[in-house]
């Protein structure tokens, strides 16, 4: 009797429609995950700023991105990254952080 999954190779396929994700679909999808979470961080940080920054949704979600890279660059700080990494995971406190510090510095040089 089958269960409708079999392992091959370390991976688990159903026998009736295996998943195949492409390299393409991972990485559209792994841009689509970070602009997701670039949006929320963006937002929690235009919260927390006061003022009124007229930014779009999508500017937003850069903000966020942006805030992430410089959160990663602040943790490299006090941890050292794994081997080869450019820059350290930040996580949402520290990408809030460095979204943070990101938008003082648009209203300080923009404004």
């Amino acid at each position: 009797m089958k269960s409708g999954l079999e392992e091959k190779e370390g991976l688990i396929q159903t026998l009736d429609y295996p998943i195949d994700f492409s390299m393409r679909e991972i990485t559209m999808m792994h841009y689509i995950w970070m602009l997701i979470v670039g949006i929320v961080v963006g937002a929690i940080a235009r919260l927390i700023v006061p003022g009124s920054e007229h930014m779009g949704i999508f500017l937003t979600g850069i903000l966020g991105i942006a805030g992430s890279f410089v959160g990663g660059f602040i943790s490299r700080l006090f941890s050292r990254p794994e081997d080869g990494a450019i820059v350290h995971p930040a996580g949402i406190l520290l990408s809030i952080v460095g979204a943070i510090l990101v938008l003082l510095a648009y209203n300080h040089f923009v404004r």
